[in-house]
């Protein structure tokens, strides 16, 4: 049967649900899950509704048409989409693969709901691994006088791919504004969590001189505010004394690629919904 998911936002106010709800009986869906929150604070509501079509002959396009309507009535902003369509990632990586490995190894088994596309990197180190997976490698170099053309050549890429979405699995290069509009909501980077803390160069060299007890990631989608978009995941984990820095770093990296990992699982089955600077994921 037809399998969809719908999201959307709009002002809280009355009969959203019931809305919705009716909208979908009317067409003969079944709603398989529903998940909402209502954000007091802002006044906005929040919904995700997965459900089925009884009826093969209800097509996502009428869906889509028909819904406007309801839409219209309550200012929504919504997607509607096909939920047995995979989403197409294009990752971007430098120098650190453990990320990179780890989506091409749950991509491999199906354990996420995404396709590789391509991987795109500023160095060629991991050309031999990407192809190890069947998947297209680019190397695209860059430098502080060839930015805007290096850049231009990974729009093309995305566009050339159809990505739905762009990862960021420990890019080590600083996105231009403009990059980050173009590709508003559709890029998601993964750092450890110590930031703002640490900057730079070896941060677990830092955090192993000031004695730090929490290893961590998060991950967001990125905004022209560097390391400060929407948080989708972030998870930490107890260190101690006995670990040096790189096994401290080690541990990171365990829980980068597991952070960001799930961030593009629920990115992939439409669970994030933007709310300004945050999010509201239904997991």
């Amino acid at each position: 049967m037809p399998d969809h998911v719908l999201t959307l936002t709009c002002a809280d106010r009355m009969g959203i649900v019931r809305a919705v709800s009716g909208f979908l009986a009317e067409r003969q869906c079944n709603i398989v899950d529903s998940q909402q929150f209502g954000d007091a604070a802002t006044s906005t509501f929040f919904m995700r509704v997965h459900f089925v079509a009884v009826h093969r002959d209800v097509t996502l396009a009428e869906l889509q048409r028909d819904f406007g309507a309801v839409a219209d009535e309550f200012a929504m902003t919504w997607q509607l989409h096909d939920s047995t369509v995979r989403s197409r990632m294009l990752i971007m990586v430098s120098r650190l693969g453990h990320c990179l490995n780890d989506l091409l190894y749950r991509c491999s088994v199906g354990a996420l709901h995404a396709d590789i596309v391509a991987v795109v990197s500023n160095h060629p180190d991991f050309e031999a691994l990407t192809k190890a997976y069947d998947r297209p490698f680019h190397h695209v170099p860059v430098t502080p006088q060839t930015r805007s053309e290096q850049e231009a050549a990974v729009l093309r890429l995305v566009d050339h791919y159809q990505a739905d979405v762009v990862v960021l699995a420990r890019y080590m290069q600083v996105l231009s504004d403009d990059v980050c509009t173009r590709l508003s909501g559709r890029i998601i980077n993964i750092h450890h969590s110590f930031l703002p803390s640490f900057k730079g160069g070896r941060p677990y060299h830092q955090a192993h001189a000031l004695g730090v007890k929490l290893v961590g990631a998060t991950a967001h989608y990125v905004t022209a505010d560097l390391d400060e978009g929407p948080i989708i995941e972030q998870d930490v984990v107890r260190v101690d004394h006995s670990l040096d820095p790189a096994q401290l770093a080690a541990v990171g990296r365990d829980v980068e690629a597991q952070v960001l990992a799930r961030a593009v699982q629920w990115h992939a089955q439409h669970r994030v919904l933007l709310a300004g600077a945050k999010t509201v994921v239904f997991r």
